[in-house]
């Protein structure tokens, strides 16, 4: 049977994450139960890149070896019709067998909403990350520019992170604002376990004036972690997902990329 490509949004807040976990529940465990029920018999998932408890999915990849055929648009609404309110598949496209969904990927990107406020989120709770300090974007923006190109993350990962090196290329990091939210979007060719996370915290800890720009180059070329800011809160992370060679034709803007600002 052909291998196919399928596009996944979610929202994580009621998930471990995506992988599967013993007696947790897992935005995997929904989607491979899904399209198992669909096709009548078990299917599982390879995916671009694991994300973690409460962080949100707009093109989440993954690839499927079927062992059953079906229209590409039954492989989308037939499996929907298994998945609960907040995963939903978004298209499907067949590939041939040299595309992984993992290991074919260029780069990965993620944006993090963030809602600059004196009251804490409400309608928006889980879905946008909240400060209550004003923060200065022209600081951000350069105290960002020390981490682009080639480095060594190691200050920003997580100690629980299975990367096999530290050593990743952050492609770009641009911040805008629109009212009183915050968008931070990165591109690299991978990222470490919480790598996102501990950049924002720290971009937001020169932004509110707590640490001046130079601060962040001292922090990346320490390569130790206790030296930067707290892991920052996953409510407004949003993997946007994995990019690939033109060939494969995957689809970079399904309809949920309009949600964010």
């Amino acid at each position: 049977m052909k291998r196919i490509a399928l596009g996944i949004s979610y929202r994580g807040a009621a998930y471990c994450g995506w992988q599967r976990q013993p007696n947790q529940k897992s935005v995997q465990d929904s989607v491979e139960k899904a399209l198992s029920r669909f096709a009548d018999v078990a299917v599982t998932v390879t995916c671009a890149g694991r994300t973690d408890t409460g962080v949100h999915a707009i093109n989440q990849v993954v690839h499927v070896d079927p062992a059953v055929e079906r229209e590409e648009s039954s492989w989308v609404r037939g499996t929907n019709r298994y998945l609960p309110a907040d995963v939903a598949i978004q298209w499907c496209q067949p590939v041939d067998d040299r595309f992984h969904a993992r290991f074919s990927a260029i780069g990965r990107r993620y944006t993090y909403l963030l809602l600059e406020s004196p009251v804490r989120p409400a309608v928006e709770a889980g879905m946008a990350g909240w400060t209550f300090r004003a923060l200065n974007g022209d600081a951000m923006r350069l105290a960002a520019q020390v981490l682009l190109g080639e480095h060594d993350f190691s200050a920003f990962r997580s100690s629980q992170c299975q990367a096999a090196s530290p050593i990743k290329q952050l492609r770009s990091i641009e911040i805008s604002r629109r009212g009183a939210y915050w968008r931070i979007d990165f591109d690299a060719s991978a990222f470490l376990h919480h790598m996102v996370r501990n950049i924002l915290g720290c971009l937001i800890a020169v932004g509110t004036g707590k640490c001046p720009v130079s601060w962040l180059s001292e922090v990346l070329a320490s390569r130790n972690r206790a030296l930067a800011a707290p892991t920052f809160s996953p409510d407004g992370l949003y993997f946007v997902g994995p990019y690939y060679d033109s060939s494969y034709a995957i689809p970079m803007r399904p309809p949920a990329s309009d949600w964010l600002p």
